[in-house]
């Protein structure tokens, strides 16, 4: 905790576990694919940043890129894929699923927290949320069903500081019944920006930099975090 602002870093492979151990960090939200928008890391990923870090480690849920859509088969997999990382020590899951209309996938949701919280764990639904098309009332549906937090950027499309408003009316008017996590576009020139102007006490953000060792790929940039 920085200044009494909680700091999650979202990363993608177990190189960047290890860049962590050297900042003071509160949670990590652990993926796969970061270039991809994120995917279900592997249990074995799990299995090792735990060995690496003492501090809470999310796991995302998401088989696939593109979309929030999803069958029955995606569905029940990711549920699975959920027990497992719980069963294995992950501190919460962050998901997403949206009806066809982009409304909150209420039924399935709510089979997802039951899963989460019957472990004690978080359930946080993820940016999913900012295509929705009533931010009110997709939000009352989550506090409904009882997710612990959700990650948007304000519907800003990852310009996150245009999302200023929708995050500040999110946590002024919903804030003491479900965690608002601004995220998509943080970056060190405008991370105080967003915090003081929403009053929002955390943050997520990647820190991510494209490498080009024997091909391209995004990993944490310690220079940016740091």
């Amino acid at each position: 905790m920085i200044n009494n602002n909680k700091i999650e870093i979202c990363i993608g492979s177990i190189d960047d576990v290890v860049k962590l151990q050297h900042f003071n960090v509160d949670r990590i939200e652990l993926n796969s694919a970061i270039e991809l928008g994120g995917l279900t890391p592997s249990l074995n990923t799990l299995l090792a940043a735990k060995k690496l870090v003492d501090i809470p480690i999310i796991c995302m849920v998401r088989n696939r890129p593109a979309g929030f859509i999803y069958s029955k088969e995606s569905k029940e997999l990711m549920l699975n894929e959920a027990k497992l990382l719980l069963d294995n020590g992950a501190d919460g899951i962050v998901f997403g699923s949206l009806n066809r209309d982009l409304t909150i996938d209420e039924k399935y949701s709510l089979e997802m927290v039951d899963l989460i919280h019957r472990y004690k764990k978080e359930a946080v639904f993820h940016k999913a949320f900012d295509l929705t098309p009533n931010k009110d009332e997709a939000i009352q549906t989550l506090i409904q069903i009882g997710i612990d937090r959700v990650l948007t950027d304000g519907a800003s499309n990852g310009e996150i500081v245009k999302g200023i408003p929708l995050l500040s009316h999110l946590n002024e008017t919903y804030g003491k019944e479900i965690e608002i996590l601004p995220g998509g576009g943080v970056r060190k020139d405008n991370i105080l920006e967003i915090l003081n102007k929403t009053g929002i006490k955390q943050i997520h953000m990647t820190c991510k930099k494209k490498y080009f060792d024997c091909g391209e790929y995004f990993g944490l940039d310690s220079d940016e975090l740091k």
